[in-house]
C-alpha cells in the first residue's frame, strides 16, 4: 500500500498519525496538539478529547442565538409502491498517480491550498462583561419551525416485479446448549490508526467520490484478498462539521468502497468505490428518504456466500429527538450477484418492526459451518442481543430461521430469543477468528460509554464479560466498532465513528489472547 506521511501544525512529514494521536488510558481531556494534516496539505479531524486551541479566541460565554423548535405538520403525499432504484453505474477509472491530484476536476474545483495558521490573532474584548471592555450581548430567542411530515399514501407508478415468495420450511425443535466459559482477552493497548474517510484523510474521499462526511464502515471479505466496507448516511459537497449534513447535501443513504489493503497497521487504503457518475458514490439501496415513512435505509452487516453478497439492513421510519434512539419499519436483506455494483431488496427476508418490538431490526450476520448466524437487536441503542441461525441454503427464507431460546433453536421465535448477554447492545459486529477458534463481539455499550469486546466458542455463549476498548470519555460520541475480516487474535481492527467530525476512523487494539 501506499506510505501515509502526515504532519501536524509545522512537524514534520512523514510522522505517523497513530503516534500523534495515541491515547493514553486517563481520564480527562488531552493537551492541545493541532488536527491531522494529509500528504496534500489538507487538513483532516481528531476525534480525541482534547483542551481548546490555547491560541484561538476565547468561546462566546452565550450563544449568539437559541432557537425554539416549533413543530408544523405537513401533510405529505407517498407515492406506493416504491420506484425501481436507479442502478445506474459507471466503472472506477484508475486514480492519479499523485495523489493530490484532483481526479475528476469537471466535478469539483481543486481546493486552494490551506494556510498553516487559520487563528484569529485580534483580540475580541471581554467575555466576561466584567472589568475593561464590552458587557456580553444576550442570545437573540428565534422561533424555528420544524416539518413534521404526515405522511398520506396515494397511488404511483409501477413498483419493482413481485417476487415469488420462497415455501414454508418448519425446522424441528434442536439442543443448543451452552459452552464452557472462554478466558477473556486482554487488551495491551488501543490506538487510532489513520482517520478513513472525509477532508484531510489520505484516501481523499471528498474529491474522489463527493464523500465528505459518513458513518459506519462495515467490513466484509468478498473474495479472497478483496474487502468490501460499506457505509451509512453519506453526505458531499455541502456537508458541515456538526453531524449528519442536510439533505441538500448530496444525500445518500448508503454507499460501497472497496480494499485490498493488507497492511492496516498504517490505515486503509480505498482502492474504488461503486459509482453512478464519476467521482461520484452511488446509493446501493434506495430510500424514500420521508420522515415518519421511511427516512433512510442503513446497512447493518455484509456477508458473501459464493458469489453472491448479501448486506443485512433496517429501514429507518425516523430518528428520534433522543440521542442514540430512532424507529425502524423493518429488519431486511438485500443481495447482489454482480460484485456489489447493484442491489435487490428481498421482498419477503423481511423481520417487521411491530408495536415497535422487533428483536432483530439491526442485524450482525455471520456465515460459518453449515449456518448463517444472525445476532440481533431491536431499534436504537438500549436493546439486548438476540441470536439466529439459518441454513445458508436458505438465508433468504425467514420460516427457516431458528431462533435461540432458552438453550435450544426453535423455529418461528424470533421475539422469544434469550438475550446472549446482559445489559444493552447495539451495532453488533460478530467475526469467528480461525486461529483462536473462538467468536469475537464488538458492539457500543451505551450505558457504560464504551466500546467492548466479549469472546466466546460458540455464537450463543456464554460470552465473557465485555473488555472494553474505547471510551465515549476520551473519544466523545464515538459509536460503531465494525471488525476488519482480517483481524487476528492479536491485532483487532476495527471502524469507529465521531459524531461530530461525522467520519470514520479505523482503530487498533493489541490482544493479549488467553493461552
Amino acid at each position: 500500500m501506499r506510505a501515509r506521511p502526515v504532519s501536524h501544525g509545522t512537524a514534520a512529514v512523514g510522522v505517523a498519525l497513530s503516534a500523534i494521536l495515541a491515547v493514553p488510558a486517563q481520564a480527562g481531556p488531552l493537551p492541545w496538539v493541532p488536527p491531522p494534516v494529509n500528504i496534500c496539505g489538507e487538513t483532516g479531524f481528531d476525534p480525541v478529547n482534547r483542551l481548546p486551541d490555547p491560541a484561538a479566541p476565547p468561546a462566546p460565554v452565550l450563544p449568539p442565538s437559541i432557537d425554539i423548535p416549533v413543530w408544523v405538520p405537513e401533510l405529505t403525499p407517498v407515492p406506493i409502491p416504491d420506484p425501481p432504484h436507479d442502478n445506474t453505474r459507471v466503472a472506477q477509472v484508475p486514480l492519479p498517480s499523485d495523489p493530490c491530484r484532483n481526479p475528476c476536476p469537471e466535478v469539483r474545483d481543486t481546493p486552494e491550498p490551506e494556510p498553516e495558521n487559520t487563528h484569529e490573532t485580534t483580540s475580541t474584548g471581554s467575555a466576561t462583561g466584567s472589568g475593561t471592555g464590552s458587557a456580553t450581548p444576550l442570545p437573540r430567542i428565534r422561533i424555528k419551525p420544524e416539518i413534521e411530515p404526515i405522511p398520506i399514501p396515494v397511488p404511483g407508478g409501477e413498483g419493482e416485479p413481485a417476487q415469488e415468495p420462497p415455501a414454508p420450511v418448519v425446522r424441528p425443535i434442536e439442543r443448543g446448549p451452552l459452552a464452557a466459559p472462554v478466558v477473556p482477552a486482554k487488551v495491551e493497548s488501543v490506538r487510532l490508526v489513520d482517520q478513513v474517510t472525509g477532508h484531510g484523510s489520505a484516501n481523499r474521499t471528498d474529491m474522489r467520490w463527493q464523500v465528505d462526511g459518513t458513518d459506519l464502515g462495515l467490513f466484509w471479505e468478498t473474495e479472497p484478498g478483496k474487502v468490501a466496507m460499506v457505509f451509512g448516511d453519506t453526505f458531499g459537497e455541502g456537508w458541515a462539521y456538526g453531524g449528519a449534513g442536510a439533505d441538500t447535501a448530496d444525500w445518500r443513504s448508503n454507499v460501497l468502497a472497496y480494499s485490498t489493503d493488507k497492511d492496516l497497521s498504517d490505515g486503509i487504503t480505498i482502492d474504488s468505490m461503486v459509482q453512478d457518475s464519476p467521482c461520484h458514490a452511488a446509493e446501493l439501496l434506495g430510500s424514500r428518504k420521508i420522515k415518519n415513512w421511511e427516512t433512510t435505509t442503513i446497512p447493518t452487516s455484509g456477508f458473501a456466500l459464493g458469489k453472491r453478497q448479501f448486506l443485512s439492513y433496517m429501514s429507518v421510519n425516523h430518528w428520534s429527538k433522543i440521542p442514540g434512539m430512532w424507529m425502524t419499519n423493518y429488519g431486511g436483506l438485500a443481495y447482489s450477484d454482480d460484485g456489489g455494483q447493484t442491489w435487490t431488496k428481498d421482498q419477503h427476508a423481511r423481520w417487521e418492526n411491530m408495536f415497535g418490538l422487533g428483536q432483530f431490526q439491526v442485524a450482525a450476520m455471520v456465515p460459518h459451518g453449515d449456518y448463517v448466524y444472525m445476532f440481533g437487536t431491536p431499534n436504537g441503542r438500549i436493546g439486548m442481543i438476540g441470536l439466529a441461525r439459518v441454513r445458508k441454503d436458505d438465508v433468504l427464507n425467514k420460516t427457516a430461521y431458528q431462533y435461540w431460546v432458552d438453550g435450544s433453536w426453535a423455529p418461528a421465535a424470533e421475539n422469544s430469543a434469550t438475550p446472549l448477554v446482559h445489559g444493552t447492545a447495539s451495532e453488533l459486529s460478530v467475526r469467528f477468528d480461525e486461529e483462536s477458534r473462538q467468536w469475537q463481539m464488538v458492539y457500543l455499550d451505551s450505558v457504560a460509554g464504551q466500546i467492548v469486546l466479549r469472546t466466546a466458542s460458540q455464537p450463543q455463549g456464554a460470552w465473557t464479560s465485555g473488555v472494553p476498548l474505547v471510551s465515549t470519555e476520551m473519544y466523545p460520541k464515538a459509536y460503531g466498532g465494525f471488525i476488519h475480516p482480517w483481524s487476528t487474535a492479536q491485532d483487532l481492527y476495527f471502524t469507529m465513528s465521531a459524531w461530530d467530525s461525522y467520519n470514520v476512523y479505523l482503530m487498533h487494539a493489541r490482544l493479549n489472547p488467553p493461552r
